[in-house]
Parts: structure tokens; C-alpha cells; sequence
């Protein structure tokens, strides 16, 4: 059986935080929580490896696309990196900070799943 998808979701809101975990959970993801881009960006420094990364906008200390910034910055290329938040404009600042993609809120089971499935294909390409 293929490894779980390593999931880091960061969000500050902890009702968000629940939903998407609990969507996550149905696809059997490994979790990681972090409650802003600092603690995102630290998370990397460490050298903790994740699939695919859901990054919420406006968070204390670091905003998300300030945080996708540093992380591409740090050469990290291969991680999959979605924005996400309730307001539209936000789309622009994440994919110009080097999302992959951009999900306005409430995340939808649908796209979540289709997005974990391409991650899995993924990581079974890459292991052949």
C-alpha cells in the first residue's frame, strides 16, 4: 500500500483548521498542523518534508503568500502549495508568491479529493 499523502495545513482559525482536517482524514492524509507562515516556514527549516501544503492568507506573524515566498525561495519546488482563503483577491498574492494553486473558501470535498489523488499519482510516478 502507498505511503499516506504528508499533509501540512496551516491555518490560525480553529474551526477551519477542524473542517479540513477532518475532509483530510477521509483520504487517510498524514496531518501536520501550523497556525501561521512563520511557524510553516520553520517547519521547513527543520527539514520536515511534506506532499502538499494548504496554506490559509491572512494569519498573524507571517501572512501565507509571504510564507509560500520564503518556502519557494528555499529551493522548495517539488511540494505542492495551495492557497486558500475566503477573499478572491488573495488569489493573485499567492500565485505571484509561487502557489500552485489558489481554492477560495469553503474547500470543497470534490476538489480536495481530486487534489490529493494527484498528488498520490504523483508520488507513485516518482517512485517507479
Amino acid at each position: 500500500m502507498a505511503s499516506p499523502v504528508k499533509t501540512l495545513l496551516v491555518e490560525d482559525a480553529r474551526v477551519d483548521a477542524l473542517v479540513l482536517s477532518m475532509m483530510l482524514r477521509k483520504f487517510h492524509c498524514e496531518i501536520t498542523m501550523a497556525n501561521n507562515g512563520k511557524e510553516f516556514v520553520d517547519l521547513f527549516l527543520e527539514g520536515r518534508k511534506f506532499d502538499i501544503v494548504f496554506c490559509d492568507n491572512d494569519m498573524p506573524i507571517m501572512s501565507g503568500p509571504e510564507a509560500v515566498e520564503k518556502i519557494r525561495a528555499m529551493g522548495e519546488s517539488d511540494v505542492k502549495i495551495v492557497g486558500l482563503s475566503a477573499n478572491n483577491n488573495a488569489q493573485e498574492m499567492f500565485m505571484s508568491a509561487g502557489a500552485d494553486v489558489f481554492v477560495p473558501k469553503p474547500m470543497k470535498l470534490d476538489v480536495l479529493g481530486a487534489m490529493i489523488q494527484e498528488v498520490i499519482n504523483k508520488k507513485k510516478n516518482t517512485m517507479v
